[in-house]
């Protein structure tokens, strides 16, 4: 019996652009992965290089950012509740609910402090 095409039939590898837009869909997936496993490489590939003003030095260690962390945190928390005694009763009142946000992130990075404390 004869056959009219090989068995298995010859056909290229199954290539990732059979189309023209599937080049395109290809080099999306790929900047996807690259942007969420590996961001850092994006962003010094790119050259674009952080604000130094708001960054923390990598130089320092856990200790003494917890502790600014906290000092700052405090210092927040003193100038919420000092405006929010000038303030009309309504007012007053959500000021106070963020004023009490900002001391339980001071006592977060307080304890925080406390644990790296314990196994310096």
């Amino acid at each position: 019996m004869f056959k009219p095409t090989p068995n298995p039939p010859d056909l290229d590898p199954v290539s990732p652009y059979e189309c023209p837009n599937s080049r395109k869909l290809n080099e999306a997936a790929e900047r996807a992965l690259d942007h969420y496993l590996c961001p850092a490489a994006q962003t010094t590939a790119t050259g674009i290089q952080p604000e130094p003003m708001y960054l923390a030095n990598p130089r320092h260690n856990s200790e003494s950012l917890l502790v600014n962390a906290s000092e700052t945190l405090g210092s927040a928390s003193v100038l919420l509740t000092t405006f929010a005694d000038s303030l009309d009763p309504s007012p007053r009142k959500a000021l106070l609910g963020i004023a009490q946000v900002v001391m339980l992130g001071e006592l977060a990075v307080n304890q925080a402090l406390d644990h790296v404390g314990v196994t310096s």
